[in-house]
Order: C-alpha cells, then sequence, then structure tokens
C-alpha cells in the first residue's frame, strides 16, 4: 500500500467481517476462534487448548520473527505449542496468511511476520478485483512517459563482451539498445532470457526455488444460498472457501462470487480430479443448494501463487536474491521471489520499487564514468 500510495494509486476495497466463519474439522462446522467469544464458544478445542491458543494468538505481536527465520515452521510450532489440536489449528491460520503449506520447509521467522502483518492490518478486498490496480498502474506509468509495448514477448536480452547488459530482443524482430533492464518474471524465465543465462547466478536461484501452488475454483452464484456463510477454513484439511463478493465488489447485486482454494504442498502429485472433488465438498458443506444456482465455474488445478518459498535452510528472506544481478551489470530483478522484504504481492511491489531505485543509480554511475 505505502508503494500503490506513493504512485498515487489507492485501490478501493474492504476488509473483511469475522462473522459468518467456520473452522472444517473431520468434516464438521465450529466456529472460527476469531476473537475472545468465538475462542470461548468454538466447538474446535477443549477448554485448556483454547486457553493456550488465545494466549499464543494474543502474543503474536510480540514475537521476534528475524529471530527464527532459520528455524522452520514445525520446529517453531512443535517448540512453542503443547495441544495437538492448537498446532493443527495454527498451522491452517499460516496457511492462510502465507498460502504456504511447506511446514518443514518454510520459515518460521517468515510466516510469523506474515501472520503479525495480517493480524494488525487485515486484508483488503479490492472492489472489481485486481484488474483495477493493473488499470491505475499502467495509467500512471503512461502519465510519467512510459513506452508500453504489448503483443510481442521478449525473446532474448542480449549482454555485451563483459557480461553488462546490451539491449532486449522481441519476438516480432524489433530490438532496443539499453545499458539497464529491470526483469519481473520467473527464476526459470529470468535464465531462458539472459544471454549466458545457464552460466550465471540466476541459474542457481532457478535450481533452488520451490514454488507455491495452489488447487482453485472459483463460482458464480446467481445468489447465495447461505448468505451468512461467508468464511471456512480446513484445519485437518489444507482447504478455503471464502465469499469475496460479501466484502468487496466483484459480482451484480444479489448474485455472488465465491473462491475456494487447497494450498498444495511441495511435489503434490495427486490427479487434479481430487483436489477439485475435496473444493465441491466444502462448498456442499457451507453452500448446500450451490449447484442450483450456479451461473459460472472455473477450476484451475495447479496456479503456482509465488515463485519461491523463503526456506528456513537458507534463513528465510535472507536466502531471497538482491534485485541487482551481480554477474550481470545492467540486470535488476522484481517478483514475489526477490528481495528482503515481504511475501507475495508485498514482496513484487517491494522489490520492485527497490530495483527501480538500485537501476536508476547505476544508471547515473554508468553515464558518469563514460564521461
Amino acid at each position: 500500500m505505502r508503494v500503490l500510495n506513493d504512485l498515487g494509486i489507492q485501490p478501493s476495497g474492504s476488509a473483511p467481517k469475522v462473522s459468518g466463519q467456520f473452522a472444517i474439522k473431520r468434516g464438521v462446522k465450529h466456529t472460527f476462534p476469531s476473537g475472545a467469544v468465538s475462542m470461548l464458544s468454538t466447538g474446535l478445542f477443549d477448554l485448556s487448548a483454547k486457553l493456550e491458543a488465545a494466549r499464543l494468538l494474543a502474543s503474536v505481536a510480540k514475537v521476534d520473527g528475524a529471530a527464527m527465520m532459520g528455524s522452520t515452521v514445525q520446529e517453531w510450532l512443535d517448540e512453542s505449542i503443547s495441544h495437538e489440536d492448537v498446532k493443527n489449528f495454527i498451522l491452517a491460520v499460516f496457511r492462510l496468511a502465507t498460502y504456504t503449506n511447506a511446514p518443514d520447509q518454510m520459515s518460521a521467522g517468515v510466516t510469523l511476520e506474515q501472520l503479525k502483518m495480517a493480524v494488525t492490518s487485515n486484508v483488503l478486498y479490492i472492489d472489481q478485483g485486481w484488474q483495477t490496480l493493473v488499470d491505475a498502474l499502467l495509467q500512471e506509468s503512461e502519465r510519467a512517459g512510459v513506452t508500453v509495448v504489448t503483443g510481442a514477448r521478449v525473446e532474448a536480452i542480449e549482454r555485451t563482451g563483459d557480461g553488462a547488459v546490451k539491449a532486449v530482443h522481441l519476438g516480432d524482430g524489433r530490438s532496443y539498445q539499453v545499458p539497464v533492464v529491470v526483469m519481473a518474471a520467473t527464476p526459470e524465465t529470468a535464465v531462458e532470457l539472459v544471454e549466458g543465462g545457464e552460466r550465471s547466478s540466476l541459474k542457481g536461484y532457478a535450481d533452488q526455488s520451490i514454488p507455491v501452488k495452489a488447487a482453485c475454483l472459483d463460482v458464480a452464484l446467481d445468489r447465495l444460498p447461505r448468505p451468512n456463510a461467508t468464511f471456512a477454513l480446513g484445519i485437518d484439511s489444507s482447504v478455503y472457501y471464502s465469499v469475496h463478493s460479501a466484502t468487496a465488489r466483484l459480482a451484480p447485486d444479489g448474485a455472488a462470487l465465491i473462491q475456494l482454494g487447497k494450498y498444495l504442498p511441495p511435489g503434490y502429485d495427486e490427479p487434479p480430479s481430487v483436489a477439485e472433488r475435496e473444493l465441491e465438498q466444502l462448498l456442499d458443506l457451507v453452500q448446500p443448494g450451490w449447484r442450483e444456482v450456479l451461473a459460472h465455474r472455473r477450476y484451475l488445478p495447479e496456479l503456482t501463487v509465488y515463485n519461491a518459498i523463503p526456506v528456513a535452510n537458507r534463513g528465510g528472506f535472507k536466502g531471497r536474491p538482491s534485485p541487482e544481478v551481480p554477474d550481470v551489470p545492467g540486470l535488476f530483478l522484481a517478483g514475489d521471489w526477490v528481495g528482503p522484504e515481504g511475501l507475495l504481492a508485498d514482496a513484487g511491489l517491494a522489490s520492485s520499487k527497490l530495483a527501480a531505485g538500485l537501476a536508476a543509480r547505476y544508471q547515473v554511475e554508468s553515464a558518469a564514468l563514460s564521461v
């Protein structure tokens, strides 16, 4: 939001309400414990577990995530929580905050910092969807004098004899002689596009990156059969359900847009129909009768959510590459796998701002050296 506001962009939207939320365990709906009253009333835990869960959630804001970047989520859970039911609940909340289902690899420090931000700042569901952000960024870019080229992919980034950026070549035959490139792409694409990428530091980051994936089911309904059931989270399964149109303007009046997901662990290889069936069963449980009012559905069995888990064995955020590629002078990276700050869109925007500043400084310093 800081980056967007600096550019004059203020997304319209709302934060979800805490009512109508469920925790799903063994196929049964329980009140989701999002506050003191719901924690006491939920059937998810016994009293002893409720007290431990309440204490833990109350103390999250004081946790120093930086001190636990090298510990895994599972290690932190085992050291910090005694009740197995509370471990499973907190693990589900971690999946919700990070989209990541890799407790034996994910950095506990990164996860806790993300949860702290989610608890203190909540989340913004954007009116009319993410395309509004794309349109706003495009408008601000053009206002700043940017030339936007569409309809032709980048085929290669050429380098000089000493390895520096020299030119960008497009698929339609056009080329641009440029000393600086900021690339927003996946790690694998960066290796493919940069001349000699297989022999650069980019290859190492591509080889070690573990992408985060999810199976997604989007459902548009003419009406919502159970208007008060707007959110559900699997406790003993990695599924998620949210009526985003209950919070943001994403559907016609009276209609509904529901988004469901299954957070996939690394190496997940079940047939696509397995996750689809789980998500439909969740929908049957929370919104019975949805099939009778179905307007449209879209199933994406393996969507890449973000490109690299910040793993504990590489120090969490410290293991991600800097936007400045040291062995390819003039090349800078931006994306959800780059830079020392944030996850998801936060990482993308933070690394973009950092890359832009570094690229501008490099250009100025290069110009000074050539005079």
